[in-house]
């Protein structure tokens, strides 16, 4: 019997041509990750043996190896502790060659975009050029019907009841597998094409009033930061976060499919005679993500993000208040506004968020106190989810 990690090392061999002729292409499939190849990749050495003695680079190596054999294509993080940063990766960057993963290498970070949307937004509330409570109505006049009850907050915490666009019928008929995926790769979407998915679903539930995660929220609240400054939500993000930060290994690309720079490539489990085969995706439109999920970037930057978002840096003291005051959830995260929270097993408070694209999984995490950091991304594949295998990493990380 073929199985998925069967098919991967016969893949990672050579015995099998994935199939496209892209570099690049999208993000994380709905069916996570298992089979993985061989271990290619071993650590970046570590800047200092300081370095190595405290963040007990051994562990690590040990857990990003464990992620790559039951969860990944290929893996890479960077944990930093104060000035001491550790690199590493595990697996291989791309089907049929050894080559390794670059530990410093762009990825797809899916819904840790709407960290940085959310960013702007507060940032507008503090100029006093809207208001959380804000009706989506004022901006957005007649988007959905429901608007005139739906608020910013509302969509920043994901408790206003829009229905999430990547779950309705009418977009999941468009994208009905993997192989719908890849025949779509190119086709660009507008943000008002996206919310026409749900603009006649009736809300969930009255906003405010519960809790459900939808990309819609975001795709919307892109949209507001156009209409209040004039200018793309791209633009902003920019403008107020990666050029003052110096992140110049993060991109909101827009409708450009390429991922540039060094990078791991992401797979989709295309079925074809009953068995899944890892078809390249790493070059796809993001457009299908936009304000909800189309950013790329590198752990380095991601943490020098989070670690000016999480210490106030880019939010005045009372919009920083407001991001980091926590929605309940039925996972095992609670939400800000556009922010989650979690604890390790220890009691470690960690902010970030999880991002998931097709043919990409990305997490980063920031220590409350001793801003200790991980940012984690791999390349999924198989049928086990990656989310299991980090959990290690993110316990030996923070615990040790």
């Amino acid at each position: 019997m073929v199985t998925r990690r069967s098919l991967l090392h016969i893949v990672a061999a050579g015995g099998f041509a994935a199939a496209t002729d892209a570099t690049d292409v999208l993000a994380a499939p709905a069916r996570a990750a298992a089979a993985a190849p061989a271990r290619a990749a071993a650590a970046a050495p570590a800047r200092s043996a300081t370095a190595g003695r405290t963040l007990r680079i051994g562990k690590m190596q040990a857990a990003l190896d464990d992620i790559a054999a039951a969860a990944a294509v290929g893996v890479l993080a960077e944990v930093k502790n104060g000035a001491d940063v550790w690199k590493g990766a595990s697996g291989v960057s791309r089907l049929g060659t050894r080559r390794p993963v670059p530990a410093e290498g762009r990825f797809r970070a899916g819904s840790i975009t709407k960290c940085f949307i959310a960013t702007v937004v507060l940032q507008l509330a503090g100029e006093g050029r809207l208001t959380l409570d804000d009706t989506l109505q004022r901006w957005l006049p007649g988007i959905l019907p429901d608007g005139s009850h739906i608020t910013l907050r509302h969509l920043l915490q994901h408790t206003s009841g829009v229905f999430n666009y990547t779950n309705a019928a009418s977009f999941r008929a468009v994208y009905r597998s993997a192989a719908d995926i890849v025949r779509m790769r190119n086709r660009t979407w507008t943000p008002r094409e996206l919310v026409t998915f749900v603009d006649d679903l009736p809300l969930q539930f009255q906003p405010g009033s519960s809790w459900e995660y939808s990309n819609t929220n975001f795709v919307l609240l892109g949209m507001v930061v156009e209409r209040v400054t004039g200018a793309h939500y791209a633009a902003e993000v920019r403008r107020r976060i990666l050029r003052p930060l110096g992140l110049r290994h993060t991109q909101v690309p827009g409708t450009n499919p390429f991922l540039a720079g060094v990078h791991p490539h992401g797979y989709l489990a295309v079925e074809h005679d009953g068995v899944d085969h890892p078809v390249d995706i790493t070059v796809f439109n993001p457009s299908v993500a936009g304000a909800s999920g189309e950013m790329t970037s590198t752990a380095a930057d991601l943490n020098i993000f989070f670690r000016a978002l999480v210490n106030g840096r880019l939010l005045g003291a009372a919009e920083q208040e407001q991001m980091k005051t926590a929605h309940a959830t039925r996972r095992d995260y609670q939400y800000g506004l556009g922010l989650m929270t979690r604890s390790t097993l220890g009691g470690v408070r960690l902010w970030g968020h999880r991002g998931e694209i097709f043919g990409y999984y990305a997490e980063s995490w920031t220590a409350e106190g001793s801003g200790r950091q991980l940012t984690v991304a791999v390349t999924p594949w198989g049928d086990i989810d990656p989310k299991v295998p980090i959990t290690d990493l993110v316990e030996t990380v923070f615990e040790s």
